[in-house]
């Protein structure tokens, strides 16, 4: 069953140099960060909600609604901004199909795990969605007009729709700049890994999720790099895997991301150009979720987890993260 997820496991968040090293990146600002503003909610949703629901994702390759659509399932006319936290509160604390407000994502993409988030996480995240305009993906506006045709003649013409729906991704592709490309390259990537990670942790548990990571990792993000013919990997100061290991350059951008994070400054992604292809970088940022194998093994990883990283990972030191800070970054190289 695939999985909705509401807030999960890894947020992709985006760096820019400082003003002494600017001139040898190019940077474009991406369409899928949300106006910036004061709200601490704003950060939270992005670290902890866009892997299942960027409003970036296409509408296929998702894995959860969008939050633009979750804000509209549960806001209605007269709604209070504490009646609307109280009901994200709610939900998060107990995500049940009875508890449920919308039964058609819940039909789509199963019930979402149970994850233990701050009450104050939620409460920002709940409120700054209830006071602010949520960024619409591409497809959205479509899809909702796609359901309204369905109620009143069944679904007739579904099949042009969905033919249509794929054509025009294709062609918004060819008009996306080259680090909004690497950044939908990143993401369906993300998705495919965060589907399967979270099946396993939901009916598993997090041994198990540990295991998939060992062996479906590395196959499946090839298996996207096919896709999208583009070179896709992660690696990481501190990798889990020796393979993972970053390179010279690639550490200079984590060291980039890092300060971002240290200044609390929303991030931008890194574009590098080369006469015929372009390699971009974007952070990879934790959160709760995977403090379960990434975070303090007297505090965040349980024993039996423990033992089994170091049975699997002899020379691991991708522990001892906190929330919110960067594990490490995708690099994504395709033609030009």
């Amino acid at each position: 069953m695939k999985q909705f997820t509401l807030l999960i496991v890894f947020a992709f968040l985006f760096s820019c140099k400082d003003a002494q090293k600017t001139s040898n990146f190019t940077k474009k600002e991406d369409a899928a960060i949300v106006t910036a503003h004061s709200y601490p909610g704003k950060k939270l949703m992005e670290t902890n909600c866009y892997v299942c629901h960027s409003p970036s994702a296409s509408h296929d390759s998702r894995i959860g609604p969008p939050m633009v659509a979750i804000k509209k399932h549960y806001l209605s006319i007269g709604t209070t901004k504490e009646e609307f936290t109280t009901s994200m509160q709610d939900w998060i604390k107990n995500p049940t199909k009875e508890n449920a407000k919308m039964n058609g994502a819940v039909k789509r993409f199963g019930v979402m795990p149970k994850q233990d988030f701050p009450e104050e996480t939620i409460k920002q995240i709940a409120e700054y969605m209830f006071d602010n305009d949520i960024e619409k993906p591409a497809w959205f506006e479509d899809h909702l007009n796609e359901k309204k045709g369905k109620g009143k003649a069944k679904g007739a013409g579904n099949g042009m729709k969905n033919k249509k729906r794929k054509h025009n991704q294709v062609d918004n592709l060819k008009d996306l700049s080259y680090s909004e490309k690497g950044l939908k390259y990143a993401l369906s990537t993300k998705a495919v890994l965060g589907k399967n990670l979270m099946r396993k942790i939901q009916k598993e548990g997090t041994l198990a999720a540990l295991k998939f990571c060992n062996i479906q990792a590395y196959p499946l993000t090839d298996s996207m790099s096919v896709v999208h013919n583009a070179a896709i990997k992660r690696v990481s100061d501190k990798p889990r895997n020796p393979k993972n290991f970053a390179n010279n350059k690639e550490n200079e951008y984590i060291r980039i991301f890092k300060n971002d994070v240290k200044l609390n400054k929303s991030s931008e992604p890194i574009v590098v150009e080369n006469e015929s292809n372009v390699s971009v970088y974007y952070p990879i940022i934790t959160n709760g979720m995977c403090l379960q194998c990434h975070g303090n093994p007297k505090t965040d990883i349980k024993p039996d987890i423990f033992k089994e990283i170091r049975k699997k990972y002899p020379n691991d030191v991708a522990i001892g993260y906190s929330i919110n800070q960067v594990r490490g970054i995708w690099n994504v190289t395709f033609d030009k």
